[in-house]
């Protein structure tokens, strides 16, 4: 009689425990300040950072990894990864960012280490930015070669010079050239061909993935 309860205590216990969820399968497709671009479930997302999807919640996104809280938890992933029931990194050697509304596309890159906003510009024969980007950047221009570019207001005198590394999402190419524009032109840094040479680019549904070809 005993063994008989002790059966349909366990089996009831069987019968109202909960059924395991999988935990969600994401991979992060793109970064940049304060939102990512997540696929979740197979599921493209673009998330802001504080907005949970499927249980995923954005908690920060810098320009190399984004810390999500999943299932209560948080784990901090770069590009590219899997996160789920099993944690591994993936090689980090593709970016995807999204279009704006200017129909530009624009993200957070690290020049030299340091962290600015870069517009890529596939016009632009190398890496572009002005005296006071560079200043920014702490990059010893006046040292660089003497140049000239044509801009919007008309020639302008720059400096070619060696930046040490460029990376975007997690992703980094070293001993890249860069034209110091004197003045504040242009507004935004742009990532020119001397960069952007190194990559297979792919644009689809309002969003440019660029592979590494390294």
């Amino acid at each position: 009689m005993a063994g008989r309860k002790l059966l349909l205590l366990v089996s009831l216990m069987l019968w109202f425990a909960p059924h395991a969820v999988g935990a969600p399968q994401i991979k992060v497709e793109g970064l940049m300040p304060n939102a990512a671009v997540l696929n979740i479930d197979g599921q493209r997302k673009m998330m802001k950072v504080g907005q949970t999807y499927k249980g995923v919640t954005l908690v920060s996104s810098g320009a190399a990894s984004v810390t999500l809280e999943v299932d209560g938890k948080r784990v901090v992933h770069g590009l590219t990864q899997h996160v789920g029931t099993v944690y591994e990194a993936a090689v980090q050697n593709a970016v995807t960012i999204p279009r704006d509304a200017s129909n530009h596309y624009v993200t957070t890159a690290l020049i030299n280490g340091r962290s600015i906003t870069v517009m890529l510009d596939t016009g632009a024969t190398l890496v572009s930015m002005s005296e006071d980007h560079a200043d920014t950047l702490g990059i010893d221009y006046f040292s660089g070669t003497p140049s000239t570019a044509s801009t919007a207001s008309g020639i302008a005198n720059t400096r070619i010079v060696t930046l040490n590394s460029v990376s975007i999402g997690g992703v980094q190419i070293n001993n890249v050239q860069a034209s110091i524009v004197e003045g504040s032109f242009p507004s935004i840094v742009l990532l020119g061909m001397s960069f952007l040479k190194h990559f297979n680019m792919a644009e689809n549904d309002g969003m440019l993935t660029l592979t590494s070809v390294q």
